[in-house]
Parts: structure tokens; C-alpha cells; sequence
């Protein structure tokens, strides 16, 4: 904006010199030609003062031979045709020219204001010279040139610092931003001491915005991990209720199996409440305290390990691969443990029996890269951002067992680690790439 601004205060600038510079120009060269006209007027005057023809020759001649054919032709075609003066006018296609007399000389080059008039029987011509009105436009274009051109070179200059300058500026507010929408709330806009009232009005409440967003959802989670916790202690003695009703029913096969299924949803509703006390621990930032140097490539391998066998039960394909042999990071090993275990997990869920899974780690541009993929129906692109979401289940979900916790704490686990999750098209399928800054042991 300050360039585009500054361009076209220098266009107006440019716009108003040049019409200016042109008017001065035009008044100009029209005082100088009236002078011009008024030195022929006064020379014919003095011509018209002789008495006769002869004494007109006799003092176009005198006149003549004294003055600068440059600057003055005088011609005078005497009533029996012969002509005085130092030149002579003739007309062509190409318009009228001025002849020197003198047969040494050629032509007279430039351009001249010429008077002409009928004097005793004759024509008398009398030509001043323009060049003082040619050479006023080389004035005037060098005065074009010495302060209209540096003005406009400064002024630019100027105005590309302020913008690049203001760019700064507008990159620092894009940076927070960038980190806002990615979820970190605590992302603040730096203000420079050199900003624009404008940019700092706009970094001030972006910053009251992200504070009172950062509140909220501290607030929101605080109340999450809150009800989570007082109710992990009555869900636990509900599961030992209904394990002891279990044992007391035992011989009736209608209760037997109403006890089971009470069984069964009390143990979902505690795995809800473990995942979403994990995932508050994990938003929170507290298990960075236990970080370490964890090598990924060694969780990779005793994850899909402990899945070989269910993978094969359910008549899944899952399978390792490793471009090295190590990729080391500072993170939480049980974290990223259980972060590839859901993934794997929502694979074998929600693909059916046959498909491929594949789990792969490698580098790539300076980053360690962890995937997950499958062979299965994926997820449609309008619903990716959704998943990723707490409590968030597809349609076609609903019917398998699960909570849409899986990927929150995927996520959630991604960024305590300072990892990107991107959910992209497999053909057929889902993959789930995490990238991880690299790190050498």
C-alpha cells in the first residue's frame, strides 16, 4: 500500500510539473516570437524611412554585409529584378528556404521568423532567427531532467523503503495470525517501536482478541478436565456395581447379558473421560517437563508389533517401513506411542478386512516425516477438519465402536511435539502425515 500510495503521489507530482513545465514552456516560446515580430516590424519601419528603391538596396546592402546571416537574413528584390541583401527566399514542395547570395555558402540552416512587404515597387524580406526559441526547449527538458526526474527517483526510493518496511509489519501481524488459526492462543503480536498508528491499532486488538479466545478456551478445557475428573471416581464405583450384579445374575442368561452390555458402555464412558483427561494433560503443555531424546523409528517398530497380530486377526495387511535406521527427537515416548496407536487403531476400525495398512517414517526436506495410510473408503475432503475435532464422528462411524477422541489427541500429541497433522487423499484410502523438525542425536 505505501508504494502503490507513493506511486501515485509521484504520478500526480509527475502529472502537475509536466503540465507546468508545459505552460511555462508555451508562454514562453509565445513572449519570445512576439519579441521577435516586434525587432521585424521596428526593421521594416527603418527600411520604409528611405526615400527611394535605390536607397532601400543601398542600405539592405550596408545593413547586410554588418550582420550575422545566423541571426539576420536581409533580401530586397529591387523593381528591376536584381536582389540585395545577404540571402534570398525561394518555395518549393517542401515549403520556403533561405538561399545565401554569397555563392561560397550553401543554404542557411535553422529556422526563422520572416517579414515581408511591398517597398517602392520591390518586395523586401526580413528573417530573424528562431534559435533562441529552439534552444529554450533544450532548457526546459534539462530542467525536466534536474528536478523533476530526481524527485520522482527520491520520492520512489522513499516510498519502496516505507514499504518495505510496512511489509515487515504486515508479515509479524500474518505470523501471529498464522499461529492463532493453527491454535496457538498464546500468539502474540510483536509491536516494533517504528509502526504506524494504524498497524498498532490492529495488533493491540488483535492481541485483545487472542487473549480473550485463550481465556475462553482455558476456561473450556479447565471445565472439561474438571468434569472428567470428578466423574472418572463414580464411574469406577458404578463398573464395580454392575461387576458384582454380573456375579450375582450369573445363572440367568437375560440378565447375564443386560449386566454385559451395562458392562460394556460404563467401560466406554471411562475411556472417554481417560481420553479426555490425556488430552487436557496434553493441551495443557505438562508432560514437556518429561521430554527426552526419543528415538521414533523404535516406537514405530514396537507399535506395529503390538498391532501384527491384531492387524492379522481381523485380516488386515500392516506393515513398517523405514527409509534409516534412526530418527531422533525430544519428545514424550508414551505420547507418541499412543499417538500412533490410535491412528493404526481408527485404521483397523474403519477399514474393512483386507486392506493395507502401512505405517512409514523417513526424512524429508530437513523434517522427519511420519505416515500413516490405509487402503480403506477415506474421509471426504469437506470432513477432514472436522474429525479432527472432539467428540466429531462420521455418519458412517456411528455403528463401530469409538469415542472421536482418537485424532483430538492425535493432534493434540502432534503439537505438543511441534509436529504438523495434515490429512490427505491415499487413493484409495486416508493418509495421515505428521511432520516433525529433525533432530541429530
Amino acid at each position: 500500500m505505501p508504494l502503490r500510495l507513493a506511486i501515485m503521489l509521484v504520478a500526480l507530482f509527475a502529472t502537475v510539473s509536466l503540465l507546468s513545465l508545459a505552460a511555462s514552456y508555451a508562454v514562453t516560446q509565445s513572449s519570445f516570437e512576439e519579441t521577435i515580430r516586434a525587432d521585424l516590424q521596428q526593421d521594416l519601419a527603418g527600411f520604409r524611412a528611405a526615400p527611394s528603391a535605390r536607397a532601400v538596396a543601398q542600405l539592405v546592402e550596408a545593413e547586410s554585409r554588418a550582420a550575422d546571416p545566423g541571426r539576420l537574413i536581409l533580401s530586397y528584390i529591387a523593381p528591376d529584378g536584381r536582389i540585395y541583401g545577404n540571402g534570398a527566399i525561394a518555395q518549393d514542395e517542401g515549403g520556403f528556404h533561405i538561399f545565401s547570395l554569397n555563392p561560397d555558402r550553401a543554404e542557411f540552416a535553422g529556422e526563422y521568423l520572416s517579414l515581408t512587404n511591398a517597398l517602392y515597387g520591390g518586395v523586401i524580406t526580413i528573417a530573424r532567427s528562431r534559435a533562441e526559441i529552439v534552444a529554450l526547449r533544450g532548457v526546459f527538458v534539462n530542467i525536466l531532467l534536474i528536478s523533476l526526474l530526481p524527485t520522482v527517483l527520491i520520492a520512489l526510493s522513499g516510498g519502496l523503503i516505507l514499504a518495505r518496511r510496512s511489509k515487515r509489519h504486515v508479515e509479524v501481524v500474518g505470523a501471529a495470525l498464522d499461529k492463532m488459526t493453527s491454535g496457538d492462543l498464546g500468539a502474540r503480536v510483536t509491536i516494533g517501536p517504528r509502526w504506524s498508528d494504524d498497524l498498532v491499532q490492529i495488533g493491540g486488538k488483535l492481541n485483545q482478541m487472542a487473549g480473550a479466545q485463550e481465556t475462553q478456551m482455558g476456561a473450556l478445557r479447565s471445565v472439561t478436565s474438571d468434569i472428567a475428573h470428578d466423574l472418572r471416581t463414580p464411574l469406577q464405583r458404578v463398573a464395580l456395581y454392575v461387576q458384582d450384579l454380573a456375579d450375582r445374575v450369573a445363572d440367568d442368561a437375560d440378565a447375564a447379558m443386560l449386566t454385559h452390555k451395562v458392562q460394556g458402555e460404563v467401560e466406554g464412558m471411562t475411556h472417554v473421560f481417560h481420553a479426555l483427561l490425556q488430552l487436557a494433560q496434553v493441551e495443557a503443555g505438562s508432560p514437556k517437563a518429561r521430554f527426552e531424546t526419543v528415538d521414533l523409528s523404535q516406537v514405530c517398530r514396537k507399535v506395529v508389533e503390538v498391532f501384527e497380530d491384531s492387524a492379522a486377526s481381523s485380516g488386515h495387511v500392516l506393515t513398517l517401513d523405514l527409509s534409516a535406521q534412526a530418527h531422533c527427537l525430544q519428545g514424550d515416548r508414551a505420547l507418541l506411542g499412543q499417538m500412533l496407536s490410535n491412528l493404526i487403531e481408527n485404521a483397523l476400525r474403519h477399514t474393512p478386512a483386507g486392506s493395507e495398512i502401512t505405517v512409514s517414517l523417513g526424512e524429508r526436506e530437513q523434517a522427519l516425516v511420519l505416515e500413516v495410510s490405509d487402503t480403506g473408503a477415506g474421509i471426504p475432503a469437506d470432513e477432514r477438519d472436522k474429525v479432527m475435532q472432539r467428540l466429531y464422528r462420521l455418519d458412517r462411524s456411528r455403528h463401530t465402536p469409538g469415542h472421536g477422541l482418537g485424532l483430538s489427541l492425535v493432534q493434540a500429541v502432534a503439537a505438543l511435539h511441534g509436529a504438523q497433522v495434515t490429512l490427505q487423499e491415499n487413493a484409495p484410502g486416508l493418509r495421515v502425515v505428521m511432520q516433525f523438525k529433525a533432530e541429530t542425536e
